[in-house]
């Protein structure tokens, strides 16, 4: 029992409870590690570094067990491909001088190489150019190839001013630096016809390269093509053809095993499920065997390049992350179509997976642990902490026990969602008061919410503010039936079905009906602002870096990479123009009564402060109570630990406001009317 368990219990306001969960707590532990890779005996990954600018740094695990970061602020190893990023390193080790390593610097974004352990010492020094032409050559994925001198990866490569010139192929690197002020001297292995691809996979035997890719106005969850070349003496590619996928088939993932057939993550039987595949002696693959099928999701969606929700080990297991809505780590054996778990407290792994041996190693959280590097050994089960180990920030205490539950919603579909009650260990609310609850809608919209530990939720949870996380129609973890409840209905299914829970909440006294709030980013961004407009289910709103425009959104106030996402969740602008405007939260600023607070990075290059800020102008004088803070040096996430303090506090003191809430440590608002 803890300390806090023992504590006199206050009855006080709900909302009002003092808590040690503050802004700058939550800010500090936001982010966790990504991009896992082994590099000989050690572990490398990229970790959030929220007080040094929000930079991410590469760190390394040794053998012994010490953890180090490789490089010094303000180093910062993220990729900007398709501007959600990728993996943005790769290293292998040597014989002798130790690993090499190559990044992708976020700011200028050129790969650099880097010999930690050279002596004499010495910095990163630059392998691709920079160039002057829109946002420049960005690089992801990449795949060191010391026997022949080169790093394979995606390149970006902006062809134009506007966010749509772009080309993007595979491009080979020279090690030796003679590409670093010549883009001459980099080798292109595509032909540049795909709009989108991923990093290429180079067979055992080294003869062929199989890589994802996909079109306009398709998104990665909607369908993609595997493509298959072989790779002369000269690594050159020759004859890509297309091997599996389709516009109506999502491959997320792919790799080869070690007898040289292909495994793939394919959904299409209506779930992510892993495929393995024999190459035919024309270099064809032959019907894909499933190697496991369930009807759950042994994949996602690919929002960055080079997720790993699969990794095949040396002795011919397959570690797979899977499940439905919650995530677990499990080891497949292929031949025997037997599937093992690893077990214990952990609801979420992420798609990040590293291979050395008999073991493999993952990124795991669960509702009391932050995200940790979890070791499974495959030949005793056993599992332990190896990276980035869980501390207790705060008496666990005062953290809120989730509930996952499955809500009814319009036509009696089915809801998921996450319910967190306030909980605090020495006040609980009058008996005759219901506590406000926050709805959150989480982004993409095509992703989820995972049932992990979040001190932004504790933040409001400690103080006596419930939290709601909806999956709402579209998104994943459930198939592609419910993903697809979203299709050309963007503002109406997830409006629908965050209303549904709310009312639920409200309907059942766990929520106050008269204190409920709406809140979310991008995507959620989107669903918050419809729902003030088209719902009165919600006293208050936040809003936080947005889609509000439809078409300007479709047309030129978005990157490359979503510009015709709203072919799917609107329709094709030219042939549903109407619905554009109608659906559009700017389109029906006269609607909104509820107070709300919006929230804009403005290097947010996604969803821009051009459309926050013509929101603003057209909610002026209305006389609704309405605040906003827009954060120089942030884009699309937040990332600075005095952006996330700043923003996190101004909710609390909108929620303060307007639910009456009696507390004298929250800074009010500078409200616009």
């Amino acid at each position: 029992m803890t300390g806090g368990d023992e504590m006199a219990t206050t009855t006080a306001g709900y909302g009002s409870w003092p808590s040690p969960v503050d802004a700058a707590l939550a800010a500090a532990h936001d982010g966790r590690p990504e991009y896992l890779g082994a590099v000989g005996d050690e572990l490398w990954w990229t970790a959030p570094r929220p007080a040094e600018g929000g930079r991410r740094a590469l760190v390394r695990r040794r053998a012994d067990g010490t953890e180090e970061s490789l490089l010094p602020a303000p180093w910062n190893v993220r990729s900007r491909v398709i501007e959600y990023g990728g993996q943005p390193w790769a290293a292998v080790a040597r014989p002798a001088g130790g690993p090499l390593a190559v990044f992708c610097h976020f700011p200028d974004q050129r790969l650099y190489a880097y010999e930690p352990d050279a002596e004499p010492a010495a910095g990163p020094r630059p392998l691709t150019p920079v160039s002057s032409v829109g946002g420049g050559l960005r690089w992801a994925d990449p795949v060191i190839h010391p026997d022949r001198g080169e790093v394979w990866c995606v390149l970006e490569e902006f062809t134009g001013p506007a966010p749509t010139d772009v080309r993007r192929v595979l491009v080979a690197v020279p090690l030796d630096g003679s590409a670093a002020e010549d883009r001459g001297a980099l080798r292109e292995l595509s032909d540049g016809r795909d709009r989108f691809v991923t990093g290429p996979r180079l067979s055992p035997d080294g003869r062929r390269a199989a890589w994802i890719a996909w079109n306009h106005p398709r998104m990665p969850w909607d369908g993609t093509e595997v493509r298959l070349a072989d790779v002369t003496p000269d690594g050159t590619f020759r004859g890509a053809r297309t091997v599996a996928g389709s516009a109506a088939e999502s491959i997320p993932q792919i790799d080869w095993d070690a007898a040289g057939r292909l495994l793939l993550v394919s959904d299409r039987t209506g779930w992510w499920n892993l495929y393995r595949a024999e190459v035919t002696p024309d270099g064809r693959l032959a019907e894909p065997e499933a190697l496991c099928p369930r009807a759950e999701e042994f994949g996602g969606p690919l929002w960055q390049i080079g997720l790993r929700w699969f990794t095949p080990l040396e002795n011919g297991l397959i570690a797979v992350v899977h499940g439905r809505g919650n995530t677990t780590l499990g080891i497949l054996d292929p031949e025997r179509r037997a599937l093992v778990d690893a077990g214990g407290p952990r609801t979420e792994w992420a798609a990040t997976l590293a291979a050395h041996g008999t073991r493999v190693v993952g990124v795991a959280a669960g509702p009391h642990r932050s995200a940790e590097l979890v070791e499974l050994d495959t030949r005793t089960g056993r599992s332990r902490v190896v990276g980035a180990a869980h501390t207790d920030a705060v008496d666990p205490a005062y953290l809120p026990e989730p509930r996952a539950r499955t809500f009814t919603g319009p036509g009696g579909r089915e809801i998921h969602a996450q319910v967190y009650p306030p909980r605090h260990p020495g006040f609980t609310g009058p008996e005759d008061e219901l506590p406000p609850y926050v709805i959150w809608a989480h982004g993409g919209p095509t992703s989820r919410t995972p049932l992990v530990l979040d001190l932004e939720t504790a933040y409001f949870t400690s103080r006596g503010i419930g939290v709601a996380k909806v999956d709402y129609g579209g998104s994943t973890g459930y198939g592609r039936e419910y993903r697809e409840r979203l299709r050309e209905q963007w503002g109406v299914v997830d409006v629908e079905d965050c209303a549904a829970v709310a009312t639920a909440l409200a309907a059942e006294g766990t929520a106050d009906p008269t204190r409920l709030a709406v809140r979310g980013g991008s995507a959620g961004g989107w669903t918050s602002a419809a729902s003030l407009v088209s719902t009165d289910v919600y006293a208050c709103g936040t809003i936080i870096y947005p889609v509000l425009d439809l078409r300007s959104w479709a047309t030129d106030e978005t990157h490359d990479f979503e510009s015709q996402y709203l072919h799917g969740l609107i329709g094709p602008l030219d042939k549903v123009p109407a619905r554009y405007k109608e659906r559009s939260p700017i389109e029906h600023v006269d609607r909104v009564t509820a107070p709300f607070l919006l929230l804009q990075g403005l290097d947010d290059v996604i969803c821009p402060p051009a459309q926050a800020e013509r929101l603003l102008a057209r909610a002026a004088g209305r006389g609704v109570p309405h605040a906003y803070l827009a954060f120089e040096g942030e884009g699309h996430g937040f990332r600075r630990a005095d952006t996330m303090i700043q923003a996190l506090e101004a909710e609390l003191a909108l929620y303060v406001r307007t639910f009456g809430i009696e507390r004298a440590d929250v800074p009010d608002l500078e409200y616009r009317t």
